[in-house]
């Protein structure tokens, strides 16, 4: 299908430095598929806004006066068909990053991701496949996984098949879809499902948290991911 011939991806900009928004907007508004919709430059801005005028997709910052991101991603995501949101993040604050997730967000973003993955990321995410790109995922991992272990891991559903732990274990190694299909040998259809089952079995909200999960019980560990991407 022609991208121009559907209605854009609404984004919403919700950060405090008004040079990384004009940033974003000019990358983002550059796309026939993809437009600005709503700018805001703290998360009590933020809520109002998208409460007005609504967006598909939120780029929220975490760290931002009167309301920081992560209260910000956990106000909006409460509300049903709330937009994906993706943290900004320079990985500076690790529990900033996993309390953000905990709180709804559908992944995040390096602030000074190039221009091509920033787009990427929010076709991704707004597709329902949101994919955290391997590199990303060994880094947030190494440095939030002395954060996931202070607390009990879960264990493994007794109920996941053994293809389906196939799938979260492709899955928490940043593969797409169409790569899980190619490794297992059957066709994205069928990982469709299966991603569905592993979600819905695992109590995640979204493949970020299934990501987590996977790492927290052990299935993945970061210094698995050393030869991904």
């Amino acid at each position: 299908m022609d991208e121009t011939a559907v209605a854009p991806i609404r984004v919403a900009l919700v950060d405090d430095q008004q040079l990384v928004r004009a940033g974003f907007r000019m990358v983002i508004d550059s796309q026939p598929d993809l437009t600005v919709v709503v700018e805001a430059s703290d998360g009590e801005q933020g809520l109002r806004e998208l409460a007005a005028t609504g967006a598909d997709v939120v780029l929220m910052d975490v760290q931002m006066p009167h309301l920081d991101g992560i209260e910000a991603t956990r106000r909006l995501t409460a509300h049903p068909d709330s937009p994906k949101v993706v943290v900004l993040t320079t990985f500076e604050n690790d529990e900033y990053v996993m309390s953000a997730i905990s709180a709804g967000a559908s992944g995040f973003l390096l602030k000074d991701v190039p221009p091509e993955q920033l787009l990427d990321a929010i076709r991704t995410v707004h597709s329902g496949d949101a994919v955290i790109e391997a590199r990303s995922t060994r880094k947030l991992l190494q440095h939030v996984g002395p954060l996931l272990s202070r607390s009990t891991p879960p264990t493994l559903p007794e109920e996941l098949t053994p293809r389906e732990v196939e799938v979260l274990e492709a899955m928490a190694h940043g593969l797409s879809n169409s790569e899980i299909a190619a490794k297992l040998v059957v066709s994205e259809a069928t990982v469709k499902t299966h991603v569905g089952r592993v979600l819905s079995k695992t109590g995640s909200r979204d493949r970020v948290q299934a990501v987590v999960f996977a790492f927290q019980i052990g299935l993945v560990r970061p210094q698995d991911l050393l030869g991904s991407g």
